[in-house]
């Protein structure tokens, strides 16, 4: 039975079943917002649910015995956790007011796809993985957005109090000048009253968009670029080089083909 359940777990058609299961309960999941599909085939969609949660339970069952009885193999890896907690909280109870709870599971599901897919599960742990990066960046960004608020508070509060009067309006202002939303209407209002108020705005522009975004990215592809080595130390390709010693080894061995080769073709 174990070693069965291990040639399951191990076939890629099974993997793409799980995937395709994922996908199909996104579907339900977005046909159930419809008013007129539900009234008409709401019990259908409710089966439909009933049949993709059995077969995550029986996924997960598999992946269990699969490695049974050695079940941290199963438990310790976080994304196998990640999808047995949404199994367990699709099997609980959730009915009359908490109807909402179920179907916000059912939503949750949908996030399967990420750890069933390995490049999400990439793009997820190097998000995690620069988390402690960003920290920095967003106390540089807090520092500038408090710094460039009071500034315009005391240049812009008695012209225009309705977004500069308090600490808070003119924080909320910055962040719409951040998000290039309108930020050149609120600059010409400012210069009604400070003719100068262009460099407070582009200078924000610059260093509080464009240089803070590149930041984050610079984070971001450095986090990656850690994430995929440290990937590469606990799971390795077998096909690829990983040293100096494998280069000259597949030279060596391409060297004596070619000279087998050309003895070959040198006999009479």
């Amino acid at each position: 039975m174990q070693s069965l359940a291990r040639r399951l777990v191990a076939d890629r058609r099974f993997e793409r079943l799980i995937i395709a299961l994922i996908v199909f309960n996104g579907v339900l999941v977005g046909l159930e917002t419809s008013h007129a599909i539900v009234e008409r085939f709401g019990s259908l969609i409710l089966w439909a649910h009933h049949l993709v949660l059995a077969a995550f339970i029986a996924e997960a069952a598999l992946k269990i015995t699969a490695v049974a009885p050695q079940w941290r193999r199963y438990f310790g890896d976080g994304w196998n956790l990640f999808d047995f907690t949404i199994v367990v909280l699709s099997l609980l109870p959730f009915t009359g007011e908490l109807s909402m709870v179920a179907r916000l599971v059912r939503l949750l599901r949908v996030l399967r796809l990420v750890s069933a897919l390995p490049k999400l599960r990439l793009v997820v742990a190097t998000l995690v993985h620069a988390l402690p990066g960003m920290g920095h960046v967003v106390l540089l960004v807090m520092l500038l957005f408090y710094v460039y608020a009071v500034a315009g508070w005391h240049l812009f509060h008695a012209h225009d109090p309705e977004r500069w009067g308090t600490l808070g309006d003119a924080l909320l202002t910055l962040f719409q000048v951040a998000t290039l939303e309108g930020w050149a209407e609120v600059m010409r209002d400012a210069m009604q009253a400070v003719p100068f108020a262009w460099v407070y705005f582009i200078s924000f522009v610059v260093i509080g968009t464009f240089v803070m975004i590149n930041l984050f990215v610079a984070v971001v592809i450095n986090s990656l670029e850690e994430t995929k080595a440290s990937a590469r130390a606990t799971d390795p390709d077998p096909a690829a080089p990983t040293s100096l010693e494998d280069d000259l080894r597949q030279a060596r061995e391409a060297l004596a083909r070619l000279e087998a080769g050309l003895a070959r073709e040198r006999r009479p």
